[in-house]
C-alpha cells in the first residue's frame, strides 16, 4: 500500500499524482517521466506518484443504501427518484481506490493529472474517485489519442485545468443517472407486475427490440414462388456461356416471371435459335484496402471469419494487449490512427518478420515511402483512441493460444492491407437477343482480375471459398454463374465469357425453367447486430434523432459485447448456431413495455441531449428532469400493463 513516512524519507516536497486509467497507462506515462520506484499500486519518481484505477473504482448506491427498506421490492415504493445520488466503492478493487483516496490527499501532493481515457468514461471514471474521496487540490488534464511517447510528452506539455472539461463530466454523469434510474426502476416495475425477473435498460431493451422486430417479419414472412430462365448458348468456334432472361422494362426483379407457362412459353420460343450479341459494357471495379479495425469492425469480422461471439473477442483482443502487448488499445471505436504514429508505422512493419506476414511486408518496406492516406491517418477522426494496429512486438506466435492467434492474425493482416493498393477487376455485362416472334433478351455477366491488390493476403481464404463454391457445381452450371462467398472480404472466382462482339451470332441450343420462392428477412447474427446497433439511426425517421444517432448508436464498441451477452443471460435471446433468436420471453417483454423503452428513438433523444450538455448547451438538470418524468411514465405504464 501507499506508504506516506516513504516519501518523506526520499525528501519530495512539491509532488503531481498522475491517475491513468489501467496499470498498462500508468507504466507508460512512469517510462515517459522516468519514474521506476515500485510500490503496491503505484509507481513514483522524483516530483511524481503515477497510479491508476481497474476501471471503475466507484459505482451509484443502491436503492438499500439511502433507505434499507427499500432492498424488498414493492410496486408502492416506486419511482424511486434520489434527490441526490451517491456514490459507492466497488467492493474488488476498493482497495486501489482507498490507496488513491490517500495519495490525493496526502499533505505533500499539491497537483493531482488526470490521465484516465480520453472521452465520456474515462472522464467519469476519474471524477468519481475524486468525489469520493472528498479531494480539493487543482486538477489538469491529459488528453491523448494514443500513447507513444511522442504522444504522451506532447499532451503532458499542453495539459489544461480539469474546469473545461466539467461539461463533458456532466454529460458522463447525467448517462450514468440516466441509465441508474430508467435500468432499476423499469426492472423493478415489470418485474412486479407479471411475477418474472424482467430486467431492462435503455440500451439493452431496444436491441432486444431490433432483434424482436426482425423476428415478427420472419415469422410473418409469406414466400413468393417465382421463376427464371437459364439458357445456354453456342458461338460459331464452339464455346459455350449461359444468360439469364430479363425484362429490360423492369425497374427491380427483372430475372423474375410470375408464372411458369411464361417461363415455359419463352423455352419454346427460344429453344436452337439463332441470336445475335446486343450490347456488351465492361466496367473497370476498385476496392479499395478495407480501413484498419476498431473494436465493432474487429468483433464483425470474427464473427464472420472464426465464428466468435463479440464477448470471446474482446476478451481475446484484451489479452494480446493486456497479456502479450502485441496489439494497441482494443476498446476504441476509430479506424484512424493520429500525425504522431505515421513515423513509427514503418518499424511496425519491419517487426513482422513471421511467415506469412514478412513476404506481405516486404512490398512496402520497399518502397521509398510508405503509402499513408487520409483512409490511415485523420487526426480529425481519431476519438478516444485510434485504430487497433499491431504493436511489432516479437514476441513468438507460439506464445498464443490458437484462438488468440487467429484474432492476431486478423489484425496483423488488416494493418499491412491497409497500405497495399486496390482491388482491381473487370466486370462485363453482355446482353444476348433471341429473335423470335417477340424479342427476348438474356445477361450473361463475366468478371476478370487485373490486379489483386490487397486481395492478395487473402488468397488462402479465396481458395477455401472456391472449395465451398464447387461443393454446389451442378446448381452453378445450371444458372451459369459462380457460387459467391458469403464472405464480404473476397471476391467472386473469375468467370470468363467468350470473346464476342456485339452484333456477332450464336445458338441458343437449351434452355430451361428454374423454380424459385423468395427468401424471408435473415436473423441477426452478432455481426450483423452489432451493425445494427453502431447504426441505430437507420431505425428512426426523424433527422435530427437520425444524426445523434449517428454519432453513438446504441451502446460503446467497448458495451455492446456485454449487452448481446446480457440479453442471453437474461433469457431474452438464445444463440441457435451463429444466429440470435429473442426467445418468447424476449418477444413477450418486447410485447407488454411502451414503445419509447423498445426503441432507438429514445437512445437518439439522450445522445441528443447529452451532447448539448458537453457542448455546454443545455442545463444537467434540465435533462435530468426529463429523465425523471420518463421515469414516472414508465411506472405509470407498467401498473397499466
Amino acid at each position: 500500500m501507499y506508504n506516506a513516512a516513504l516519501f518523506n524519507l526520499l525528501g519530495v516536497n512539491v509532488r503531481t499524482v498522475i491517475i491513468a486509467e489501467k496499470p498498462s497507462v500508468g507504466r507508460d506515462i512512469a517510462r515517459v517521466l522516468n519514474c521506476t520506484g515500485k510500490g503496491d499500486g503505484y509507481i513514483h519518481g522524483e516530483g511524481y506518484v503515477i497510479s491508476w484505477a481497474i476501471g471503475h473504482l466507484a459505482t451509484l448506491a443502491e436503492p438499500e443504501d439511502y433507505d434499507p427498506t427499500l432492498k424488498k421490492w414493492r410496486m408502492t415504493d416506486l419511482p424511486i427518484l434520489p434527490y441526490k445520488m451517491d456514490l459507492k466503492p466497488i467492493p474488488k478493487t476498493i482497495k486501489q481506490l482507498k490507496l488513491l483516496k490517500d495519495i490525493m490527499n496526502d499533505p505533500k501532493t499539491e497537483r493531482i493529472i488526470c490521465a484516465t481515457d480520453s472521452g465520456r468514461e474515462g472522464e467519469l471514471i476519474f471524477r468519481y474517485i475524486y468525489l469520493w474521496a472528498r479531494c480539493k487540490k487543482p486538477v489538469e488534464r491529459l488528453w491523448i489519442s494514443s500513447l507513444t511517447d511522442a504522444a504522451i510528452k506532447k499532451g503532458l506539455a499542453g495539459m489544461k485545468s480539469s474546469t473545461a472539461y466539467d461539461n463533458l463530466f456532466a454529460s458522463a454523469r447525467c448517462r450514468a443517472e440516466a441509465d441508474w434510474l430508467v435500468g432499476m426502476n423499469a426492472t423493478r416495475a415489470f418485474t412486479l407486475r407479471h411475477d418474472d425477473l424482467l430486467p431492462m435498460g435503455r440500451v439493452q431493451t431496444p436491441t432486444l427490440g431490433i432483434l424482436a422486430t426482425r423476428q415478427k417479419e420472419i415469422e410473418a414472412f409469406d414466400a413468393k414462388e417465382y421463376f427464371e430462365v437459364e439458357a445456354q448458348f453456342k458461338t460459331l468456334n464452339g464455346e459455350c456461356y449461359s444468360g439469364t432472361w430479363f425484362n429490360p422494362v423492369a425497374e427491380e426483379n427483372k430475372h423474375r416471371l410470375p408464372d411458369c407457362d411464361k417461363a415455359e412459353a419463352i423455352v419454346a420460343a427460344t429453344s436452337g435459335r439463332p441470336c445475335t450479341i446486343e450490347s456488351i459494357e465492361t466496367t473497370e471495379k476498385r476496392v479499395p484496402a478495407p480501413q484498419l479495425f476498431d473494436l465493432t469492425e474487429l468483433q464483425r469480422e470474427c464473427n464472420r471469419k472464426l465464428g466468435f461471439s463479440a464477448q470471446t473477442t474482446l476478451a481475446l483482443a484484451q489479452s494480446l494487449y493486456e497479456k502479450h502487448k502485441m496489439i494497441t488499445y482494443p476498446r476504441t471505436d476509430s479506424r484512424y490512427l493520429s500525425a504522431d504514429m505515421a513515423p513509427k508505422l514503418p518499424a511496425v512493419l519491419q517487426n513482422l518478420q513471421t511467415e506469412p506476414y514478412k513476404e506481405f511486408a516486404a512490398p512496402l518496406l520497399a518502397m521509398e515511402k510508405l503509402p499513408i492516406t487520409n483512409r490511415i491517418v485523420n487526426d480529425a477522426k481519431v476519438t478516444d483512441h485510434h485504430a487497433i494496429i499491431p504493436t511489432g512486438s516479437k514476441k513468438p506466435l507460439s506464445a498464443l493460444t490458437p484462438d488468440e492467434r487467429a484474432v492476431y492474425d486478423r489484425i496483423l493482416r488488416n494493418f499491412i492491407a491497409a497500405f497495399y493498393p486496390p482491388h482491381v477487376y473487370d466486370v462485363t455485362v453482355m446482353v444476348t437477343k433471341c429473335q423470335a416472334e417477340v424479342a427476348h433478351l438474356f445477361e450473361s455477366k463475366g468478371r476478370m482480375e487485373k490486379s489483386a491488390g490487397w486481395t492478395a493476403l487473402y488468397a488462402h481464404e479465396k481458395s477455401t471459398d472456391k472449395s465451398n463454391a464447387n461443393a454446389d457445381e451442378n446448381t452453378a452450371k445450371k444458372s451459369g454463374k459462380k457460387a459467391k462467398s458469403s464472405d464480404k472480404s473476397t471476391e467472386e472466382v473469375d468467370t470468363l465469357l467468350p470473346l464476342l462482339s456485339k452484333g456477332d451470332t450464336v445458338t441458343l441450343q437449351s434452355a430451361e425453367v428454374l423454380a424459385k420462392k423468395t427468401s424471408p428477412p435473415k436473423p441477426y447474427t452478432e455481426a450483423t447486430l452489432l451493425s445494427a446497433m453502431e447504426h441505430a439511426g437507420r431505425f428512426v425517421d426523424d433527422e435530427a434523432l437520425k444524426e445523434a444517432l449517428k454519432a453513438s448508436g446504441l451502446g460503446t464498441p467497448a458495451t455492446r459485447a456485454a449487452i448481446i451477452e446480457k440479453l442471453i443471460a437474461s433469457k431474452y435471446v438464445e444463440r441457435k448456431k451463429k444466429n440470435l433468436i429473442p426467445t418468447e420471453k424476449g418477444m413477450r417483454l418486447i410485447a407488454i413495455v411502451p414503445p419509447e423503452l423498445r426503441s432507438p428513438e429514445t437512445t437518439g433523444k439522450w445522445e441528443r441531449g447529452l451532447s448539448r450538455i458537453a457542448a455546454g448547451e443545455l442545463e444537467p438538470e434540465k435533462f435530468m428532469a426529463s429523465i425523471k418524468r420518463y421515469i414516472c411514465y414508465l411506472v405509470d405504464a407498467a401498473k397499466k400493463v
